[in-house]
């Protein structure tokens, strides 16, 4: 019994499409709230981060600039310190910290740094468009 709980816990959260909705929402018992701070230099690495955490069935509900970092940090603000993991896992990168803080009203608290790089999806009809 004790051996499937803890299957149970490591599969990946539900997700559901919803009509409308550009990508999968986790349902509301395993939804893990995320706020993206860019701590880079270049403009716009937050909102490639919500992005991809969100394609991910991540909850972001805040993206914005943030104070500068060479490393990705991930702090839980609330819950399960298991989420920082799993947005870690999300993004390919971020050391997890616990620094609770319940006036966020997040789970958890991306700071974006230089080490973090995007992944690019792969798309040959980009490649077959070029010049």
């Amino acid at each position: 019994m004790a051996i499937a709980g803890a299957v149970a816990l490591m599969l990946p959260p539900e997700r559901e499409q919803i009509a409308g909705h550009a990508y999968p929402i986790p349902s509301p018992g395993r939804r893990i709230r995320v706020e993206v701070l860019n701590g880079t230099r270049r403009p716009g690495r937050a909102r490639i981060a919500t992005r991809a955490l969100r394609q991910q069935g991540l909850d972001v509900v805040f993206f914005g600039t943030g104070p500068i970092s060479d490393s990705t940090r991930i702090y839980v603000r609330r819950g399960d310190p298991g989420q920082g993991r799993d947005v870690a896992e999300a993004l390919g990168v971020g050391r997890v910290v616990i620094q609770p803080d319940t006036l966020r009203r997040v789970d958890v608290s991306v700071l974006i740094g230089s080490d973090w790089r995007p992944r690019l999806p792969l798309r040959p009809e980009a490649i077959l468009r070029m010049p």
